[in-house]
């Protein structure tokens, strides 16, 4: 604002040219100059700049026509021709082809005011209709009117004055029982009155507030002894709780409940159990069935992993290990027969040769070459080692072994067969592990694991890798090498995951009973929680092909539902238990560790803490 108080101007105009300051001078001398000045009444001063601007004739007339409250514009014609632009004519084609209803018609509010007052007066009784006032002639001509004293209230309403009128509740006829002399019968012996005198409940099928006695003569019935406390109560409902209308809805209790399909139209899906599978010494631990759907692996804690066949239920092969086997995944790849066994630190890659001879030589033949660590990292090396198996250890069908430096717990393929994640919960920062087979390589994809890694799992059809911790599940982008999403599941602790072959659904199981539902597209919250177990839930899987999935616990049952996820995005998946199967016996607390469906029949495998696998079909 003061920039300019030391130059003589005030800042500049468009074209570049010094704006000069105003002189203002004397006072008595700028009075002077005003009283020379011919055009005095048309100056005006500039607030801005200071100057005195000379006001020409236009500017005078727009500024006596704004006085004047005119249009600014002298050129109008305010008196010019009326043009009507809405006529009068009605439309040949009218907008609607209906009158339009009383409702749009808009009274005005002194008539709104008037009608208000006249109806509010028929309602209190002050006005009366031209009906009414014939009756009470006719009725004042023919004399009183009378009504019967014990009559019912059904007529009530058309006495009174307030429309919605409730009757007041009226107390059923008394019974034999309330009686001062009742028949026997209705006496209470020894046993019902103790049990009165216990409970103060209703005895029988009839509630009664009293006990019934009997009295010779109506002189000898005593006083009431609650008659001053019941009657203070009943106005103290009088006062604190008046009657009003209460609106109850026309709603039966079986549109309450949910209208589930019935389970008949819902076949095929495995209800009795078909094929008993024994020969394991302890607690079976995990089960794979092979792609094709012909044989099936199961590891135990008696130190071996067998080889069954599923149609005959009989053991075709047993592999002998050091150490108690928690887990088994076969390779979903068809031209390789692989098997990935856990065993303590150790993840062994074994080859049963149950599958065509091409494919087992095949398999032997690439797993024959060298294992080279030119390019292997240190700290790989440290804790993760490749080792061709020789010896003894080829001849017991085991190809490669996978040393680690914790406990592995689980193992799981990718879904082409080159891939396979491990998981060490006791690793820490190096609790998962990833496996390349076809260059015999190991990596540490994650530099931070934020709690204790519980179970991961491959996406079937996109780059995504699903890392299960006791509460949380995140999903990372192995490609952009990002954290993509983060399921919140509300448990306390997560047992085992599946995912839907679709890729868009995933079911989670948790040690606090329940079996929870996630929409990945939907919501990071679960989209159902089922609660259909009583014990911890031990292992949950989805068919492949059909719309089942399973869960197991250790309550001994294991239940079959029914998950159909629909195409459109719109509509919500539709979950519906089946069938619960209990076949197994509990061990140490233990029960049903794993369950695992065929990968093209609708037959499920369940394995328990017994040494037994049974086939439902």
């Amino acid at each position: 604002m003061n920039w300019y108080d030391e130059y003589k101007h005030i800042g500049y105009d468009w074209d570049g040219k010094k704006i000069i300051k105003a002189d203002n001078g004397d006072q008595i001398d700028l009075f002077l100059k005003k009283m020379e000045n011919p055009d005095f009444w048309r100056t005006v001063r500039d607030s801005q700049t200071g100057q005195d601007v000379v006001l020409s004739g236009n500017d005078v007339d727009l500024i006596k026509r704004f006085e004047q409250c005119k249009i600014p514009d002298g050129t109008f014609d305010e008196y010019a021709p009326w043009i009507e632009w809405f006529t009068s004519e009605v439309l040949n084609m009218p907008l609607r082809k209906f009158p339009d209803h009383k409702r749009s018609f808009v009274p005005s509010k002194d008539e709104m005011r008037k009608v208000s007052k006249y109806v509010h007066a028929l309602k209190m009784g002050w006005m009366k209709k031209r009906k009414e006032l014939k009756k009470e002639r006719k009725n004042k001509n023919q004399g009183p009117q009378f009504y019967m004293l014990w009559g019912s209230d059904d007529n009530a309403e058309e006495m009174r004055r307030i429309e919605n009128h409730i009757r007041a509740p009226k107390r059923p006829l008394p019974d034999h029982s309330e009686s001062y002399n009742p028949p026997e019968e209705y006496l209470f012996s020894e046993k019902e009155m103790k049990k009165w005198n216990r409970e103060h409940k209703s005895l029988g099928n009839k509630k009664l507030h009293f006990v019934p006695q009997k009295f010779t003569s109506l002189r000898e019935v005593p006083a009431y002894k609650r008659y001053i406390r019941e009657r203070f109560l009943r106005c103290l409902d009088l006062y604190m709780c008046p009657r009003s209308i209460k609106m109850r809805l026309a709603i039966e209790p079986e549109d309450l409940v949910p209208h589930l399909p019935n389970p008949k139209d819902l076949q095929p899906f495995p209800s009795e159990m078909s094929i008993e599978y024994t020969g394991h010494l302890d607690i079976v631990t995990s089960l794979s069935v092979d792609p094709s759907g012909q044989y099936l692996a199961s590891s135990s804690n008696d130190s071996s992993v067998k080889f069954w066949e599923i149609s005959t239920g009989r053991c075709v092969k047993t592999v002998k290990l050091d150490a108690a086997c928690s887990c088994v995944a076969w390779n979903p790849n068809q031209s390789i027969c692989l098997v990935a066994a856990v065993c303590n630190k150790y993840v062994m890659l074994i080859n049963p040769g149950l599958n065509d001879h091409l494919i087992v030589s095949k398999t032997d033949s690439v797993f024959k070459h060298p294992i080279s660590d030119v390019s292997v990292p240190d700290d790989v090396k440290s804790a993760v080692s490749w080792k061709q198996s020789e010896g003894t250890e080829w001849e017991n069908n085991i190809r490669i072994i996978i040393h680690h430096f914790k406990q592995v717990k689980k193992v799981t393929w990718h879904a082409k067969g080159d891939y396979f994640a491990t998981v060490m919960p006791g690793g820490e920062n190096r609790s998962v592990v990833v496996h390349q087979l076809s260059k015999r390589k190991s990596q540490f994809p994650f530099s931070k694991c934020k709690g204790l890694v519980q179970s991961v799992l491959f996406h079937p059809t996109r780059p995504l890798f699903f890392v299960a911790n006791q509460r949380t599940i995140r999903v990372y982008d192995l490609v952009k090498q990002e954290m993509v999403k983060k399921l919140i599941s509300n448990s306390r602790w997560i047992s085992s995951m599946a995912i839907h072959s679709g890729g868009d659904n995933l079911l989670v199981g948790t040690y606090d009973k329940k079996v929870l539902w996630f929409d990945l597209d939907l919501s990071t919250l679960p989209y159902k929680s089922l609660a259909l177990h009583n014990a911890a839930v031990r292992s949950v899987a989805f068919h492949p092909r059909y719309h089942l999935f399973a869960s197991v616990s250790d309550d001994r049952s294991v239940i079959i539902s029914y998950g159909m996820v629909y195409n459109d995005l719109l509509k919500n998946a539709l979950v519906v238990p089946l069938k619960r199967l209990s076949h197994h016996g509990c061990y140490d607390d233990f029960s049903v560790m794993d369950v695992i469906y065929h990968p093209t029949q609708p037959w499920v495998f369940t394995c328990g803490a017994d040494g037994k696998i049974f086939l439902y079909s």
